[in-house]
């Protein structure tokens, strides 16, 4: 060893005895205090221990290198694993983020990267793919539960005309900048759930209590949603809210049998409005049809009664220029035609004056006789059928 033997006389070390002391020293401290030989109290002395390690790290050296080459090649070889040390693997669903001393550098991207090694960078890969589950208003089965499930605290919220009503949603969430999601905002759960129970609040006091019973779900949800991503952005938390889903919307559970009969009682107010309505859908068209078909049998009759009133006043002036031409002839012709017109339908009994005696017997009904002749005239039988 280089230390061995220096300073002279009994020295054991480079520093040789200790002040005040004799003897010989195993150490470059000397003897601790009481004296005595052998090894010091709590294990071998320095310099064996150094003496060792040179040993085994020759002995491990191939071709017998020196102990300066070896120490050079080792130094060398330790340098070359710390360099590697820096390759890592960011997987599809992480990103890689790098800090520097504890600062946020850069983000990565999924595949094989490099970063500085320790400790003068390391990297956090959390997971951006995955969809995180938070419910607000309730507890599902495994988790803490109060109340049978519900969270009252959570869940009871005023409406905008002053009514409570008992809210559990929940709300679906990513990373989206994994950067921010470390390092700008802290405990990001506790973030999002007090983010989105300010939404859902902040939505539910615009809305009305009967449409947030009924038809007006969907809106709730999109409006939450739109508002609680605009809150996360301004945080720059660096979290993408990707759902929010109504598990449930009743009235708090007191009143909820009074909500039930009013609920009842309004179904039944639509159910007669529709059967009114569908009773006016019948009864209005049907009346609109029927005035519809006296107002075209009203103007068919006025069309034909004047088509027949300009049909007689064209006539007559057609009578009356014939009559003007020949008065004589369309005098006779009107008189058959007017004889013709009145005695068509009648019975008639035509007498020759020129034949001796009345003619007539008297108080004798022709038309009773005419009966009698008919009456006694017996009838013809129908020819057999062939």
């Amino acid at each position: 060893m280089p230390w061995n033997n220096q300073g002279g006389g009994n020295g054991g070390g480079p520093w040789g005895s200790p002040p005040g002391g004799g003897g010989n020293g195993n150490n470059p401290w000397g003897r601790p205090p009481g004296g005595g030989g052998g090894q010091p109290p709590g294990g071998p002395d320095l310099e064996e221990l150094l003496r060792k390690g040179q040993e085994r790290f020759r002995n491990l050296t191939p071709g017998g290198l020196g102990g300066g080459k070896a120490l050079l090649l080792g130094v060398l070889a330790i340098g070359v694993l710390w360099g590697l040390s820096g390759i890592y693997r960011v997987q599809p669903d992480e990103q890689g983020v790098v800090l520097r001393f504890g600062q946020y550098v850069r983000t990565e991207q999924p595949g094989l990267r490099y970063h500085l090694p320790a400790p003068i960078e390391s990297v956090a890969t959390p997971k951006v793919t995955r969809v995180n589950r938070l419910e607000i208003g309730y507890r599902s089965a495994g988790e803490n539960r109060r109340a049978g499930g519900d969270v009252a605290d959570e869940s009871l919220m005023l409406t905008g005309d002053e009514n409570i009503i008992d809210i559990d949603f929940t709300v679906m969430w990513v990373i989206k900048d994994a950067g921010n999601y470390l390092f700008k905002i802290r405990e990001p759960e506790l973030s999002v759930k007090m983010a989105a129970e300010s939404a859902m609040r902040e939505v539910i006091g615009r809305t009305d209590i009967q449409p947030a019973l009924t038809e007006a779900r969907q809106d709730i949800e999109q409006q939450t949603k739109q508002l609680l991503q605009t809150m996360l952005d301004e945080y720059q938390s660096g979290i993408e809210i990707s759902q929010v889903q109504l598990q449930k919307v009743d009235p708090p559970g007191p009143v909820v049998d009074a909500f039930n009969d009013v609920q009842r009682a309004r179904q039944d107010r639509e159910r007669l409005r529709n059967e009114a309505e569908a009773y006016r859908n019948d009864i209005i068209p049907r009346a609109r049809g029927e005035a519809e078909q006296l107002i075209q049998q009203a103007s068919a009759y006025r069309e034909q009664v004047v088509n027949l009133a300009q049909g007689d006043a064209q006539r007559f002036s057609q009578v009356l220029s014939a009559y003007s031409q020949s008065p004589e002839v369309t005098a006779r012709r009107m008189y058959l035609e007017t004889m013709q017109e009145v005695l068509g339908n009648t019975n008639k009994v035509v007498i020759d004056q020129s034949k001796s005696g009345s003619g007539v017997v008297p108080f004798m009904s022709l038309n009773d006789l005419t009966n009698q002749l008919r009456q006694q005239t017996p009838a013809t039988p129908a020819a057999p059928r062939q």
